[in-house]
């Protein structure tokens, strides 16, 4: 039997950062863990940069961490394709690579990586075929999930370990805050990041925290979140580093994280708000309290989305637990200022915290998205 060696992974960045955050771990994991040959193409190095600075923008190849990076050029250049073709996340592989792939015997094993949902429809479609309408060419559908019968999560070796071990460390924390130019953690003190989309109720929240009697050090990373942060404290423009303090609340206003350290900022917090897929999936493996939300469609497509996870999330969490978070998730995302009740949420803190934690660690007892799509595209011979 024929080893699948050689992956191709597409890559086309359309909300800045969450494409490529999944499309790169998933490169670098089959790079490092699989011992597989992966060229990573993507249209939009600028967003890649951000999250690895080591990307050189004006590149069109380079080497990372065993990836084989390349601009995704326009036209696209006649290449030989790989042994393992992924478009991730709703792009489409160019119509001549296409052309080549038919023409191989025999063909590429071709998947389509879809976006992660919770809805029940995800498990009957994960694995299905498409055949291509005029080429010899099948595609496959492959749906990253949180049961069994889907393609599972993100999740590198002996991440758990790694966050277990980091939580447990004071002295690991304290550097960790110390090496963004934040003071040590008080013992009153909560901290909390905010990473999101543009919400109206950035102001609520940040008004409920302020007002609060609890001391809170918030973290906004550079992003979109940013604006509604800086209109609340009358701010024309929030230098990176930057703190504003109102009441019970500072705020501090980071850089751009890289990836990795984006994580570490999820595992040293005691509460995480945030956005889309990538960094949704990081603060489950963090195990603290979380409020997700989901990015914004005009026509309400993400309603289910939302409501297929938090039930989902919070299955087995006692109601008294569970609703207030639940209602928090809900205004957070609708931006309803008048529904959002951080205080019923954080008087939970407790439950949550526990319930977060053995939420990791029953993903983690399942096989790994990366494990998962190997083995996939490995019965597909």
């Amino acid at each position: 039997m024929r080893r699948l060696e050689h992956w191709d992974i597409f890559c086309s960045v359309v909300d800045n950062y969450g494409d490529i955050g999944v499309s790169w771990r998933l490169a670098r994991q089959l790079a490092q863990e699989h011992a597989l040959r992966v060229r990573l193409w993507v249209d939009d190095l600028a967003s890649f940069h951000a999250l690895r600075p080591e990307i050189e923008v004006g590149r069109s190849q380079q080497w990372l961490e065993g990836v084989e990076v390349h601009l995704w050029p326009r036209p696209f250049p006649d290449i030989a394709p790989a042994d393992v073709v992924i478009e991730a996340l709703a792009c489409r592989t160019p119509d001549n690579y296409l052309q080549a792939m038919a023409k191989r015997h025999p063909p590429p094993v071709w998947v389509n990586l879809e976006y992660l949902s919770a809805e029940d429809w995800v498990a009957g479609c994960h694995g299905l075929p498409s055949p291509h309408p005029r080429l010899p060419l099948t595609q496959w559908f492959f749906f990253p999930g949180y049961t069994a019968d889907t393609g599972g999560l993100l999740r590198e070796a002996g991440l758990i370990d790694r966050v277990r071990t980091f939580q447990a460390s004071p002295t690991a924390e304290a550097e960790f805050w110390k090496s963004l130019g934040l003071p040590p953690r008080t013992h009153d003190e909560l901290r909390i990041s905010l990473f999101g989309y543009e919400n109206p109720a950035v102001a609520a929240l940040l008004q409920q925290w302020a007002a609060g009697p609890r001391r809170i050090r918030c973290l906004v990373p550079a992003g979109r979140s940013l604006e509604g942060v800086a209109h609340f404290f009358g701010a024309a423009d929030p230098m990176p580093r930057q703190a504003l303090q109102r009441g019970a609340l500072t705020v501090h206003c980071l850089p751009m994280l890289p990836q990795d350290r984006y994580d570490r900022l999820l595992w040293a917090c005691d509460w995480n708000f945030v956005r889309g897929e990538d960094s949704c999936v990081r603060a489950q493996w963090a195990g603290r309290p979380m409020v997700w939300q989901a990015y914004p469609q005009q026509d309400g497509a993400h309603w289910p989305k939302l409501e297929a996870f938090m039930q989902r999330y919070l299955q087995g969490l006692a109601q008294g637990c569970a609703r207030p978070l639940e209602r928090l998730w809900r205004a957070w995302n609708a931006g309803d200022v008048d529904a959002l009740d951080w205080p019923a949420a954080v008087e939970q803190e407790a439950c949550l915290r526990e319930h977060a934690a053995r939420w990791a660690e029953g993903l983690a007892s399942q096989e790994d998205l990366a494990s998962r799509l190997v083995r996939f595209c490995e019965s597909k011979l």
